[in-house]
């Protein structure tokens, strides 16, 4: 598992889920992203059954490299600049991080790149522990990896004077 099959696992869940590809492109790009991102409530149910499907595949080994790189998304994201255009409490944060990781490649580098293309309110809560809880229940404990996903951890990315 790499980073490449971590996108690419995304990209097919959401085949998997009809692709709604105008409206992940429209949030890449800014455009009426309210409007798209609450589009996609429904079918991010449909893309984390999908994903879920995919996860069952996966020695445990591969699995828990998924979830590795899915927290790492999580904790990259998690900073003051993104939250700032997001609002919300420390889970809301985290499950709008959980959203735009789950949006796909293109969105989560131009949020990480923009934050001002994050979508308030916006969440995949399910996408945060997706790996994780499936890891736990086909394999038990998880090893601890080092970071954490939840808000306020990435200490980098929260500045003291902000």
């Amino acid at each position: 598992m790499d980073e490449n099959r971590f996108w690419s696992m995304i990209e097919a869940a959401w085949n998997s889920a009809g692709g709604h590809i105008e409206a992940r492109q429209a949030l890449v790009e800014g455009r009426d992203a309210e409007k798209h991102a609450y589009s996609l409530d429904e079918p991010l149910r449909s893309f984390i059954a999908a994903l879920t499907k995919q996860l069952a595949d996966l020695a445990a080994e591969e699995l828990l490299a998924f979830d590795r790189i899915l927290e790492r998304k999580l904790y990259e994201i998690d900073r003051a600049d993104i939250h700032a255009r997001t609002d919300g409490s420390d889970d809301g944060f985290l499950y709008c991080r959980g959203f735009i990781v789950a949006i796909g490649r293109r969105y989560y580098e131009a949020v990480r790149d923009n934050p001002d293309l994050a979508v308030v309110d916006a969440d995949c809560e399910p996408m945060c522990y997706v790996s994780w809880h499936f890891y736990h229940e086909q394999f038990g404990e998880m090893p601890p990896s080092g970071i954490s996903r939840e808000t306020c951890s990435n200490l980098a990315g929260w500045p003291e004077d902000g």
